[in-house]
């Protein structure tokens, strides 16, 4: 699928020569550094380094003084307290995270998952009846709850008092606990909108500790699960968030919690883990816990100290998401199949497929999987209790969300973000959903939009990559959603040597640029481009700059994303 290049603007020169003055860095960095809104010296300064100092003071968020003046009177009391959370990454991470912390304060805790098939997604009335049932008076949601209004009125009814941690968008009412924190609310000042939802655990103890006088050492602990719950949420990186995640990944890649250095050992590697790696390595096998048998078993391990249970409870994980990618390929390559043998599903402007023997579980990725393939919103479903359940994703600028939002008389009920969503619908509202969808899409989607974007940052010379250069482009990570690794295009480069596809289809060549120096470079999936740049003619490339490390020799490599022949521009 060819993708269309975008070259950014840049409009505020005055503040790119500023800040190659104040930075002494060359012009293209300065560029990249005004691109992402950084325009002054304070500004590039905080980026650069980022500080425990620059996280805002919890208290800003509102509901906050309450949620944490019923958390002192629950510990005071001797309360039952339950820590609730979603069955992902960030709600297994968040409930890791808050559990692991109070449990050092108060005796009678404990924490709830719900079942991801019997329950579903968010708080559910088994939920609270089990809180009931066992006496519990307090429950503290992580990463849902934001529009849970009938089931916390009836958590009320049974006299159960609720915090809600949830970084979601809310509805037109917020549930009436007894403190509801969430960044996005309209109501809610607090600086940073974008927190994940672990993170705002991480918020809640930040707050309980200045409270009551407990060292910042004491909750710094739990960051590389903050960073986890930020790298596989894919919220921004910007902000507060790129605090704690330069934070998190230093503790992960230092002195991770003993579940954590039990799922790096499983990954295979063992130093200078990214957000990527992340998303990659580690997220998948937390979720797969929730996936294929028990979310509860992913936080068992997060919050293992011995590190031989820790290794034990990895190595069923990690059997788990062996399980995940069966699961995985095989659905996806039924879902493939599906779409190519009907015609009018491959003209469409979007995907909703179903089948009812799909594993619930995996259905996210396959989603994912095949907006990569169409790139075009998608839908997949399967049949769960009844009900068709499915989960949706996005493309890049149009906003998922508000297009389920147009098809809610049709569903039983959805939640989400602007790229991702899940829903439940009846299932003989199926086909009404697949046109209503498409209706929905095709009326409001820019036609440019169904073609992948390659945002370009800069355009540069090869002989402009220098040690320095790479040295101050590394400082610019953690790299994700809001700071992707900067985009550089150079035109009219050659092949040095013959090129070779290597793996699933990859180009692995050697190029340079007049007077450059040589570049190894790697692009995945590019293999189709072999018998082209064979051919010695000039071609246009970009790619993000990365470091390569084999048998302990580093050198820089080029990671190419695309490559443009000179009658394609």
């Amino acid at each position: 699928m060819q993708k269309r290049w975008v070259e950014q603007e840049l409009k505020n020169l005055d503040a790119v020569n500023d800040l190659m003055q104040s930075l002494q860095i060359d012009h293209t960095l300065a560029r990249i550094l005004v691109s992402r809104g950084i325009t002054t010296f304070e500004e590039a300064r905080c980026f650069f380094r980022p500080d425990i100092c620059h996280l805002h003071d919890p208290f800003l968020m509102k509901d906050m003084e309450q949620a944490i003046l019923r958390i002192e009177k629950a510990i005071l009391r001797e309360e039952k307290i339950l820590v609730y959370g979603d069955y992902d990454v960030d709600g297994t991470t968040a409930v890791s995270l808050v559990y692991g912390f109070f449990r050092k304060y108060h005796k009678k805790l404990d924490f709830y998952i719900p079942d991801r098939y019997k329950e579903g997604y968010g708080i559910s009335t088994a939920g609270i009846d089990y809180a009931a049932e066992n006496s519990y008076s307090l429950i503290i949601a992580l990463d849902c709850g934001i529009k849970s209004i009938d089931k916390i009125a009836y958590a009320n009814s049974l006299g159960v008092d609720f915090i809600i941690c949830d970084h979601h968008l809310p509805g037109e009412t917020i549930p009436e606990a007894i403190a509801v924190l969430d960044p996005k609310r309209k109501d809610c000042s607090y600086p940073y909108k974008e927190l994940s939802g672990c993170g705002l655990g991480f918020k809640l103890i930040q707050a309980y500790s200045e409270k009551n006088n407990i060292p910042f050492s004491e909750i710094e602990c739990y960051l590389d699960l903050v960073a986890i719950s930020i790298a596989s949420d894919i919220v921004p990186i910007t902000g507060e968030n790129r605090v704690l995640a330069w934070y998190g990944l230093k503790k992960l890649n230092s002195s991770p919690c003993a579940g954590v250095k039990a799922l790096i050992e499983l990954a295979g590697r063992k130093e200078n883990f990214t957000i990527s790696d992340i998303v990659f390595l580690i997220g998948p096998r937390i979720n797969a816990a929730g996936r294929i048998d028990d979310a509860k078993h992913a936080v068992h391990l997060l919050i293992c100290d011995d590190h031989v249970s820790a290794r034990d409870r990895g190595l069923l994980i990690n059997v788990k998401n062996t399980e995940r990618k069966e699961h995985d390929s095989s659905i996806t390559e039924q879902a493939l199949a599906m779409i190519q043998a009907d015609p009018a599903l491959i003209n469409r402007k979007t995907t909703v497929v179903f089948n009812e023997n799909w594993h619930k579980g995996v259905i996210g990725i396959v989603a994912s999987r095949l907006t990569e393939k169409y790139y075009r919103p998608t839908i997949v479903l399967t049949q769960s209790n009844g009900h068709a359940a499915g989960s949706a994703r996005s493309v890049l600028g149009f906003d998922l969300y508000e297009a389920l939002n147009s098809c809610s008389d049709l569903l039983e009920q959805f939640g989400g973000h602007k790229y991702a969503a899940g829903l439940t619908i009846k299932p003989e509202n199926i086909p009404a959903l697949q046109q209503r969808f498409e209706e929905v899409v095709a009326s409001t989607i820019p036609e440019e939009l169904l073609t992948q974007e390659i945002s370009i940052d800069a355009m540069i010379r090869l002989k402009q990559i220098d040690p320095k250069f790479f040295r101050i482009l590394n400082q610019f990570a953690p790299f994700g959603p809001g700071n992707m690794a900067p985009v550089l295009h150079s035109e009219n480069v050659f092949i040095f040597g013959q090129p070779a596809i290597v793996g699933n289809n990859h180009l692995k060549m050697v190029i340079k640029q007049d007077d450059s120096n040589l570049f190894d470079c790697i692009g995945f999936g590019l293999g189709d481009y072999l018998p082209i740049i064979k051919k010695g003619l000039p071609f246009d490339i970009c790619y993000t700059i990365e470091e390569n490390i084999w048998k302990e020799k580093r050198t820089i490599q080029l990671n190419v994303k695309g490559i443009r022949i000179a009658s394609q521009k």
